[in-house]
């Protein structure tokens, strides 16, 4: 039998998606459905078929590959697999174009959760999890892929921690070991842990009052920080008509997916995951602290606001409403801080309560800072914010004292220093894509304003964004062809990041 290593990258996840295609073949017949689950199995099987093909015109070729290789084969999954995984959802779902069910792949691949289809009962429970299923397994794709391909070249927030991208490192990595072994190797690492916490979350929901359907797509929306829901209610995402609404199992199941969404703020709950500071202690870990900060702050400024006026009048004897109100602005704060999307029950009347009118600039500022490094989370990252916050800080300092020497340690001074430079650099480069996307849909007939939601909600990979953080919900269905391509490149942009998309254009990789 022949290893991984003889075979392509893109074959490997070829063969990997004709295998997910069963689940929701079995989940459609289980459920007397076969109507779509038949579209899933023969699609399961030609697509084996292909990749066996391919696989046996690729096997063993020799082939000499630059570094930056498995980036590459990184945009090329984006590119190749979401229409793949489109042709059996585009044929179950029938009335529907062959375009949408891109960008619904798309949008799930990348952990956007973006959804054309946000009426209630549009898709059948099968499809609903063949998208949730699509969007875990993008997750855990982002993982390895942090862990395998950016760390050894410095991207993906790790530049951070070195100073510099593209290091002489990768070259040791990868000539020691082939990418596809690390990256089957972390695989096999990352894996247990990833499905274990899915696992936790569901049977923990189950217990708290949801669904067993409803607590699977929940779990794996959360631990992979996707947002994609069964009910577009649930996720803001709604379309005419139809209203926002909480969790059957209400404020207990927030209290267990906020514990999940912590995933997504600090990379330390994965073993194999720790990367420059793999010494520092946990109480000590920026992102966590920043990240507390953030939550903390943008919580309060959104319940003091109304709880100081309320509290001189009768209003302010109902603590319990005092409760539900700071729980709902916390629990809303951490999932769009780590581009999840899910507001909370009780979001509505938390806006009402804070009687600010900014409620979209503040989920959009969440989302542009997004999550921590090496997570599915998407955003600038916690580590760049903090090195430039650390950066600012100490300029503050020598204005007072202009002689003063800094402390902290190597890894403090290295935050301050090169790292808050390739901080401010990716995060011009975040702004420039802002502006690139917004002024393309602009061109397309939108204005400027659900052009800006738009092209945040791709970048940020935060797609419960459109709905909720402008006056009217932005419905990705009323977008046309050209829209939604442009949001595609978006979301991969977003994804991948622009970094990692410049490191591979470099002139350098151009040279053997």
């Amino acid at each position: 039998m022949p290893g991984l290593r003889a075979f392509p990258l893109l074959v490997i996840l070829m063969a990997l998606t004709a295998l997910a295609m069963l689940m929701p073949a079995a989940h459609a017949y289980a459920s007397g459905d076969p109507d779509s689950g038949r579209p899933f199995f023969y699609g399961a099987i030609m697509m084996a078929v292909l990749t066996a093909m391919i696989g046996l015109a690729t096997m063993g070729r020799s082939r000499s590959e630059t570094r930056h290789a498995p980036l590459r084969a990184m945009v090329l999954a984006y590119l190749v697999l979401p229409p793949l995984m489109a042709l059996p959802f585009h044929q179950a779902l029938g009335d529907t174009s062959f375009g949408n069910a891109w960008f619904e792949m798309l949008s799930s691949f990348t952990t956007t959760g973006a959804t054309v289809y946000d009426v209630p009962g549009r898709l059948s429970d099968s499809l609903h999890l063949w998208r949730a299923l699509i969007g875990w397994l993008g997750g855990f794709f982002v993982l390895v892929m942090a862990v395998a391909v950016l760390m050894p070249l410095n991207l993906g927030g790790m530049e951070v921690l070195s100073g510099r991208t593209g290091a002489a490192r990768a070259r040791q990595i990868t000539h020691i070991a082939d990418m596809r072994e690390r990256m089957g190797r972390f695989a096999q690492l990352l894996l247990p842990p990833y499905a274990g916490f899915t696992l936790v979350l569901w049977l923990a929901l189950v217990m708290v009052g949801e669904t067993g359907f409803d607590a699977l797509c929940l779990a794996m929306a959360t631990v992979s920080t996707s947002g994609i829901l069964p009910d577009p209610a649930l996720a803001g995402q709604v379309g005419a008509g139809a209203a926002q609404v909480g969790l059957a199992s209400g404020m207990a199941g927030e209290m267990l997916i906020a514990v999940l969404l912590c995933l997504g703020i600090t990379r330390r709950a994965y073993p194999g995951a720790l990367f420059g500071d793999a010494d520092l202690p946990l109480r000590r870990d920026p992102e966590i602290h920043l990240a507390l900060a953030i939550v903390l702050g943008v919580t309060l400024v959104l319940f003091l606001r109304h709880w100081v006026g309320a509290i001189e009048q009768s209003e302010g004897g109902d603590w319990s409403a005092f409760m539900g109100v700071l729980w709902a602005n916390a629990f809303t704060t951490l999932s769009f801080l780590t581009t999840t999307g899910i507001p909370s029950g009780g979001w509505s009347g938390a806006q009402d309560w804070s009687g600010l009118e900014a409620h979209g600039v503040i989920l959009m500022g969440l989302a542009i800072i997004g999550g921590g490094v090496a997570t599915t989370a998407g955003g600038v990252k916690l580590l760049r914010v903090y090195a430039l916050f650390r950066h600012g800080q100490r300029e503050m300092e020598r204005l007072i004292h202009p002689h003063s020497v800094s402390g902290g340690g190597p890894l403090a001074r290295q935050l301050r220093g090169e790292g808050a430079q390739m901080a401010w650099v990716f995060f011009m480069m975040f702004a420039l894509s802002i502006l690139a996307i917004t002024g393309a849909l602009t061109l397309t007939g939108l204005h400027f304003d659900p052009a800006l939601i738009l092209s945040v909600s791709a970048l940020t990979t935060t797609g419960p964004l459109a709905a909720l953080a402008g006056e009217t919900p932005v419905r990705y269905a009323e977008l046309g062809g050209v829209s939604q391509a442009i949001l595609g490149v978006a979301m991969v942009l977003g994804r991948v990041e622009a970094l990692a998309i410049l490191a591979m254009l470099a002139p350098d990789t151009w040279r053997r």
